[in-house]
Parts: C-alpha cells; sequence; structure tokens
C-alpha cells in the first residue's frame, strides 16, 4: 500500500522538473497536462472545469508550485485507488524529470538510474527538498554491497563520510552519481544484479522468491515455478525472467499455512489455503521449507494485524531511533548548556568577591595592623570557596562523563533489547508452531476414529450381505445338483447309444469287408472265364471309336449300361444298404 508522502515525492521531482526558473514559476499548459498524466496514471477522472477555477489567472500574480499542492492533495491524492499501476506511475515521473536533471553521461545503465532513483524517494526524509542523509545512504549501500556478495568496507565509507561532511546528505541526482562510481561497486554487471534485487526487496516489498514445485489443479501434475512472495501475494512465474505469469495467490486473513507430511514421492511439503482453493508445494529442502513457512506465516500475521510492509517498518524505527538519538543529544547539549552557565555565574560571583576583596584590602590599608588577621581569615575562606568551585567543577565534568557513559550503555541495552524482543518472536514462532502441529494430530486422531467406526459399520454390512449371498449360493447349489444329476444320467444314456452305433459301424465294417472278397473272388472268376473263351474261340476284338455318348467299356466290350445308368443304381443301392442299418 503507497501513502501520499511517497507519492507526493516522486510529483515532487516531476513538478520540479517543469519549472522554467530558481523562483518556482510553472506554466499553466504545463500544470495541465502534469495533471493528466497524473490522472491517467493513477486511474482518476479528470474534471477540466475545476482545473480551469483552479489554476485561473489574477491580481496575485501567475502561477506558482504554491498552488498547485492544494489542488494536487483535493483532487487528485485523495482519489488514490489502490489498483493503480504504480510502476507505470514512476516511470511517468522519471520520464519528466531525467534529461533535466541528470545530463552527465551514465556510468549504469538508465532503468539501474532509475531503479536508484526509486530507492532514493523511499529512504529520503519527508522535508523538502527532498535529501537522503548519511544513515540512510550507509544502509542502502550496505545493502547493495551485501548483495552482490561483496564484503562491507567501513573504512572507505569513512572516508567518504568525512568527505561529505558537514551537510551530510545527498541529492537523488548525486546519490545515482555514487552508486555508478567503482569506489563501491565490482563490475557493472553485478552492480546491476545487485541494484535490481534491493529495488525489488525495498520498493517492490519483495520479502522471498526463488524455485519450488507446484501441483497443478487439473493434470494434479507437479511443475517446477520461480515464486515471488509480496506483503499480499505470492505469485508464480515460468521461471525468473517474470515474462509469463503462471498465477498468483491471493494472501487475506482468512489464509493459513501447513506444513504436510511427505507424499506421492515428494518431500518438504506445504500448503497453502484459502477460502476458494489450497495450493500444494514442496521446497527443495527442508531449511528452505521452514524459511517460506516462516515468512508467509510473517506476510499473514502482519495482514491480521494491519501492519505496514516490513521494510517500511523498519525504515520508521530507524527514524524513530535516529529522532531519539537527536532529542538525547539536543538534551545533553542543553545540560552541558545549564551547567556552563551556572560555572559562569560563580565565576562571575568569585570575580565579584575578588574585586569585593581588592576594595577592602585597599581600605584596610591604613588598618594593616588591625585587620590584618580579619584579611587573613576571608583571603582563608575565598581560597576555600575557590577550592569548593573548583571541585564543584570537577564533579560537573565527571557528571558529564558518567553521562556520557549512562548514554553509551542505554544504547547498548536498546540494541540489547531489539536481540531479545527477535528472540523472542522466533521463540512465540517456534510455540505456536508446536500448538498447531499439535491441533493437527488431535484433528488427525479425530478422522482417524470417525474413519474406523465408518469402517466397522461397512464390515457389519459387508458380513450380512455375505450371509444373505451365502444362503442364496446353497439353494442355487442344490439346484445345480439336481441339474448335473440329469445331465449325468442322459450323458450315461447317450454313451449306451454310442457304444451300441460302435458295435454296429464294426458289424457294417465286417460286412463290407466279406461283400469286397466275394467281389474280389468274383473278379478273378470273371477273369479267369475270359481268358478260357479268348483261348478256346482265338478270338481277337479290336477297339473301334465309338459314338460321341459316354459308354462304360468292360473286359467284353462296351457296357450294357451307361455311366449315368450305373450312378442312378448305386445311389439306390447305398439307400438300401442306409434303411436297412437303420432297422
Amino acid at each position: 500500500m503507497w501513502h501520499r508522502e511517497e507519492l507526493l515525492k516522486f510529483i515532487y521531482h516531476a513538478f520540479n522538473a517543469l519549472q522554467r526558473d530558481h523562483r518556482g514559476k510553472v506554466p499553466k499548459s504545463q500544470l495541465k497536462v502534469l495533471t493528466h498524466n497524473l490522472c491517467t496514471v493513477m486511474k482518476i477522472r479528470l474534471d477540466p472545469t475545476i482545473l480551469e477555477e483552479h489554476f485561473k489567472d489574477d491580481n496575485k500574480g501567475p502561477l506558482s508550485k504554491h498552488g498547485y499542492m492544494p489542488y494536487l492533495n483535493k483532487f487528485i491524492l485523495d482519489k488514490v485507488r489502490e489498483d493503480f499501476d504504480i510502476l507505470a506511475f514512476t516511470k511517468m515521473c522519471w520520464t519528466l524529470c531525467f534529461k533535466k536533471n541528470y545530463n552527465k553521461p551514465l556510468i549504469i545503465t538508465e532503468d539501474d538510474a532509475f531503479k536508484v532513483w526509486c530507492i532514493f524517494n523511499f529512504l529520503s526524509e519527508d522535508e523538502y527538498p527532498l535529501v537522503i542523509i548519511i544513515e540512510e545512504i550507509e544502509f542502502f549501500l550496505r545493502k547493495l554491497v551485501e548483495t552482490m556478495g561483496s564484503e562491507w568496507s567501513q573504512e572507505k565509507f569513512v572516508n567518504y563520510k568525512q568527505q561529505l561532511s558537514p551537510r551530510n546528505c545527498l541529492t537523488a541526482w548525486e546519490l545515482v552519481e555514487l552508486v555508478g562510481m567503482d569506489h563501491f561497486s565490482l563490475g557493472h554487471q553485478a552492480l546491476s544484479v545487485g541494484i535490481n534485487e534491493v529495488f525489488q526487496e525495498l520498493i517492490l516489498d519483495v520479502l522471498k522468491q526463488g524455485y519450488m514445485m507446484k501441483k497443478g489443479h487439473k493434470r494434479k501434475n507437479w511443475t517446477e515455478r520461480w515464486f515471488i512472495l509480496q506483503p499480499n501475494s505470492l505469485s508464480y512465474y515460468d521461471c525468473e525472467d517474470l515474462v509469463e505469469k503462471k498465477g498468483n495467490i491471493i494472501l487475506d486473513r482468512n489464509c493459513c499455512v501447513e506444513s504436510v507430511a511427505d507424499r506421492e514421492g515428494r518431500k518438504c511439503l506445504f500448503v497453502i489455503k484459502c477460502i476458494d482453493r489450497s495450493f500444494e508445494i514442496s521446497a527443495s529442502d527442508k531449511k528452505k521449507k521452514q524459511e517460506w513457512i516462516q515468512v508467509i506465516e510473517m506476510c499473514l500475521l502482519h495482514i491480521r494485524l494491519g501492519l505496514r510492509s516490513p521494510h517500511r517498518d523498519a525504515r520508521l524505527r530507524r527514524r524513530g531511533l535516529r529522532q531519539q538519538k537527536q532529542a538525547e543529544e539536543e538534551f545533553l547539549v542543553e545540560t552541558m548548556k545549564q551547567l556552563q552557565a551556572a560555572n559562569e555565574e560563580k565565576q562571575l560571583l568569585l570575580e565579584a568577591m575578588e574585586e569585593k576583596v581588592n576594595k577592602a584590602a585597599a581600605k584596610a590599608a591604613s588598618e594593616v595592623d588591625m585587620r590584618k588577621k580579619t584579611q587573613l581569615d576571608l583571603q582563608d575562606r575565598f581560597r576555600l570557596d575557590l577550592d569548593r568551585e573548583k571541585m564543584l567543577r570537577q564533579q560537573m565534568e565527571e557528571q558529564m562523563a558518567k553521562k556520557s557513559n549512562e548514554l553509551d550503555q542505554y544504547l547498548q541495552r536498546v540494541r540489547e533489547l531489539e536481540d531479545m524482543y527477535h528472540r523472542l518472536e522466533e521463540a512465540l514462532e517456534d510455540e505456536r508452531q508446536a500448538r498447531r502441529e499439535e491441533e493437527d494430530m488431535l484433528k488427525l486422531q479425530t478422522r482417524l476414529l470417525e474413519e474406523e467406526a465408518g469402517k466397522r459399520a461397512e464390515l457389519e454390512q459387508i458380513h450380512l450381505q455375505q450371509q444373505r449371498a451365502l444362503s442364496q449360493t446353497e439353494a442355487e447349489k442344490r439346484v445345480l445338483v439336481s441339474a448335473q444329476l440329469v445331465k449325468e444320467r442322459e450323458l450315461q444314456s447317450t454313451m449306451q447309444q454310442l457304444e451300441r452305433l460302435e458295435k454296429e459301424r464294426q458289424g457294417a465294417v465286417e460286412q463290407y469287408q466279406n461283400v469286397s472278397r466275394k467281389l474280389e473272388r468274383a473278379t478273378q472268376k470273371t477273369k479267369t472265364w475270359k481268358d478260357k473263351v479268348a483261348k478256346h474261340e482265338g478270338l481277337v476284338r479290336l477297339i473301334q471309336p465309338g459314338h460321341k455318348v459316354n459308354q462304360r467299356i468292360t473286359n467284353w466290350g462296351p457296357a450294357s449300361v451307361t455311366d449315368t445308368e450305373l450312378e442312378i443304381r448305386k445311389k439306390s443301392w447305398q439307400n438300401r444298404k442306409s434303411h436297412d442299418h437303420d432297422c
């Protein structure tokens, strides 16, 4: 969520870029263009009538920035919604102010300069003209160097701090130039990566990012995605170049995150439960899983408590500590001034007393003998007072040193209390995690008992069904046994018929063999007689070409019957044989 002060900083740069001179004069036409662009980017309906009424020229002089700020607060910033594109807004302000304010050749790319400019607006003080103080410069440079994987050099920064003194602050364009110096960087590529990561962390509120496996909702397959966690959402992309966004998990006060046991061959599982659906995610190891669960729970806690983003809270805490330290230093300075004033008053009193002594000594010059003793007494008394004043001065100096030591001890206790507070938060987080796990186990036991009761009822139902099925099976078995007996009797009858038919077949075969032997003997006998007739009569019958009609030729010449008649007689003989066999 962006606040009015942060938006005003960006608009401040764009407004200053439109000024024609050092007196802050801005043409009315350019104010209209700036207003129209702001309304377009921030999704606000522009009312031209109100714009003309507010910026009309009068006898008080030309338009100035003092007349634009009331219009900006009332008709633009009061109507801002949270769904506008903050990056488009910042890009528009950057385009208006960049070319006018930075004419030097860039050591870093324009995109990196834009990101440093956004970080400047985030870390700068809420006072105009905008500057970033030395403490926030150190915070930004330290985070940038650590992000680049390098080691922070406090000695170099102290030297730079001495060069920057007594101003101890930078403008936006001086910060861009400082970041591009080789004094704090290790190379353009590493510097660009570091600036991008710090920009995502501070400006885009990226709390954590990395690769994890996500289970699909339709195909139920596991796919590797690049996850980016912000205070109110967990987005996941196809890869870390952020080109193709695959989905977005909106975090609200009704969401929760839970650890899940290993299953389906996946380890380090946890689930994010929302109102409408749940998301199963697998981390690469147990450490990464615990880190993701803790940072998501921290986001949900901030949402439920209605807190700002962690980086904005840290920025406010740093400002609070600086203001507290400044107040303590002012208190010490005021105390020192009071002690110094008291010391000066006592010194004046001492000088006045010495002057009185001198006057008394002058008056008593004539009475030296009479007042010598009194004078010595007065001198001793004043000497004692002087020693007492010196002692008081030493005591004051010791008290000042003690106060300074107490201040250092107080700051040390503040740091220790912050450390103890972080440890207490971690201990409370572990305790909440243990309680959640205990509640999960109780829910699991309750669910298992309910499932066991349901399974027992199902087993009893299945047992009754089995009893009925057994009774029905016994009845069917008796019917099948009776049918089997009938089948066996029919089988025995059929076997008997087969045996009878086998015997009849064997008889027919034997009869056929007898007929065959008789036919062979008749054929042999016929051949013998034929030879005898040919021998006795000496006749030789010549075979002459016959008629075209097919005739059967025998040993004695053409047969008295044709082939067709012989076939008819054969079929008739077979029919009679079959009829006799059946009888």
